[in-house]
């Protein structure tokens, strides 16, 4: 594939100057009330109440239709440009029309599902210095659908962005349909407000529309600030942004395509912060998991779900990132190929960003899309998986905390001390991947003390979750970490650094290299130096270490391969040195 040479920030977030959002409140007070926990559920209860999780997994896999999310689209693009700074007044062009349309849908999905979607915007105040003459009243829109149980008052966001954009950030009079970027997104949204109010869940879920996000996240701040300011607990978010496209473009954001017009309609990629004790990076395996058990076996086409290393494609953002920064458990999902990186750099001809990031073309010349941009079933496919973990989430039981020992060869033993009233337990365990390498159930009151026994000996990384009587899991909890080796070695307790084992290793493009401090001791400074094959210095990475589990990320860049040699140096002495790889 071919790189473009400069590399720009393709949000604009270094060049937009914005003023913090201020004024943010929902128009709708009964909505903050149930965003609080303040109410009674009772009276949101639905007629025919449906709470079993696996009814509810298989009614969003069977009613999520193909056909609904290329209705939204086509109504979206409607509206030619939904560039937050645009026409608020028109009633057919422009965000203020957007808003009214995507408000009135939601609306609509109430009325279809006994009145229980409390439809609101969250209105806040910004001003975009850097385009002048702009407007400086936003709002975002949302739907909450209460929970039945308000004993833990945490909610569920599902989010993507309804903003489009061309090239200039300020441009408001260019065709802007956003048909990837993020009316994909968008329609996905709509269609778990319109399937998934169908049923009943313990947490209440929040179907969010933001803006602003083309000009520096801004809806998605100023929700995750109202939610703080407010103490609104939010368990998860999911962000979906760029979902629907299959497409390679002759650009893209790494990690992504293998080359132009390659296609990829069964991978969907879930970006997230963090490594090691990462609760982003455990809400996207949470995500996998649930759909391996509970849709892979119905599905008509399968799908890999892709834990990625970074949080965001390189030099991109979302609306995810100001949620983590507010300390709230949040993912990205995105498609696994994008039909361009956005930079619209000279000689950019891909579609995103520009007024080219349309629907479709129409090839034989009858008037009529005959050629699409947005594959409407794998966006269908990607509603489902969606849903399936928010449904999920939104049922399963309290968190439990664990204590994690070692026989220092071949056994762990994990101690359940929080949330022990459960009869079941899952532990997920790890070693050089995002994923887990296994999950083992332990069933019975002997659950809460049990132990695993280990074929291979290395760094292990331990997580639980706790299991309710209808078998859903809970978010999995904190994770720990033991190294395990060989009878005949040396534990590597005796051990004051201990370099691991890159994860992932093969890599793509970033991967996360980890050095474990069995005890703090006093030095200077220390680095990890990056190597190729013939002793050439690739990089250089500043390293703090602490007791425990210290990591850095080294992102080496998309579509290039070979070995390369990471050592670890404290105060100018070579500690350790280990192999890794990257691959196409």
């Amino acid at each position: 594939m071919k790189k473009n040479i400069l590399i720009f920030l393709c949000l604009g977030l270094a060049a937009f100057k914005t003023n913090a959002q201020t004024s943010i409140f929902p128009t709708n007070l009964v909505a903050q009330q149930i965003l609080l926990g303040n109410y009674d559920p009772a009276n949101y209860q639905a007629s025919i109440v449906i709470n079993d999780p696996s009814i509810i997994s298989q009614g969003i896999n069977a009613r999520v239709s193909a056909d609904s999310v290329h209705s939204y689209l086509n109504e979206l693009k409607i509206f030619k440009n939904r560039n937050t700074l645009s026409d608020t007044m028109s009633a057919t062009r422009g965000i203020g029309a957007a808003r009214k349309w995507a408000f009135e849908k939601f609306q609509q999905f109430s009325g279809q599902n006994d009145n229980r979607l409390i439809t609101s915007y969250l209105q806040f105040d910004n001003t975009f210095t850097s385009c002048p003459n702009t407007i400086t009243r936003h709002k975002d829109i949302f739907a909450v659908l209460p929970g039945n149980d308000t004993t833990d008052k945490s909610i569920i966001i599902i989010e993507g962005h309804i903003d489009s954009r061309c090239n200039n950030v300020c441009d408001t009079a260019c065709l802007a349909q956003g048909m990837e970027d993020n009316g994909s997104g968008t329609s996905l949204v709509l269609e778990l407000a319109r399937v998934m109010s169908k049923y009943t869940y313990k947490h209440t879920i929040v179907f969010m529309l933001t803006i602003a996000e083309e000009q520096g996240l801004n809806g998605a701040k100023a929700f995750a600030d109202f939610a703080t300011a407010k103490g609104i607990k939010i368990k998860a978010v999911l962000n979906n942004d760029v979902i629907g496209g299959i497409i390679c473009g002759h650009t893209s954001s790494p990690p992504s395509c293998p080359g132009y017009n390659s296609i990829d309609s069964t991978q969907v990629r879930l970006f997230s912060f963090g490594g090691f004790n990462s609760f982003h990076k455990g809400l996207a395996r949470f995500v996998k998991l649930e759909y391996k058990e509970m849709l892979l076996p119905f599905v008509s086409v399968p799908m890999k779900v892709s834990i990625m290393t970074p949080e965001d494609r390189t030099n991109r953002g979302g609306d995810h990132i100001p949620f983590r920064q507010h300390n709230y458990s949040a993912i990205r999902f995105t498609s696994a190929n994008e039909y361009g990186d956005a930079s619209n750099s000279t000689g950019y001809i891909d579609r995103q960003h520009t007024s080219r990031d349309s629907l479709g073309i129409d090839i034989n010349g009858d008037m009529v899309i005959d050629s699409f941009y947005v594959d409407f079933h794998y966006l269908a496919r990607n509603t489902v998986i969606n849903g399936n973990a928010a449904a999920m989430i939104g049922l399963g039981p309290q968190t439990p905390d664990f204590t994690l020992t070692s026989n220092g060869t071949n056994k762990l033993y994990i101690q359940i001390t929080q949330q022990t009233q459960y009869l079941k337990y899952r532990i997920g365990l790890r070693t050089t991947t995002n994923d887990w390498d296994s999950v083992y159930t332990f069933t019975g009151v002997g659950s809460l003390f049990d132990s695993i026994t280990v074929s291979t000996p290395g760094n292990k990384i331990v997580s639980v979750a706790s299991v309710d009587v209808n078998g859903i899991e809970s978010l999995f909890s904190k994770e720990l970490q033991t190294s395990l080796v060989n009878i005949n070695e040396f534990p590597s307790a005796n051990k004051t650094f201990e370099l691991l084992q890159n994860k992932p290793n093969p890599s793509d493009e970033a991967t996360m290299i980890t050095v474990l401090m069995n005890k703090q001791v006093d030095y200077k400074e220390a680095y990890i130096t990056i190597e190729d094959i013939t002793g050439k210095e690739v990089q250089k990475l500043p390293i703090i270490l602490k007791d425990g589990i210290n990591e850095v990320m080294y992102d080496h860049g998309y579509n290039v391969s070979g070995t390369l040699i990471y050592t670890l140096i404290i105060d100018g002495k070579k500690v350790q040195s280990k192999r890794m790889v990257f691959t196409n």
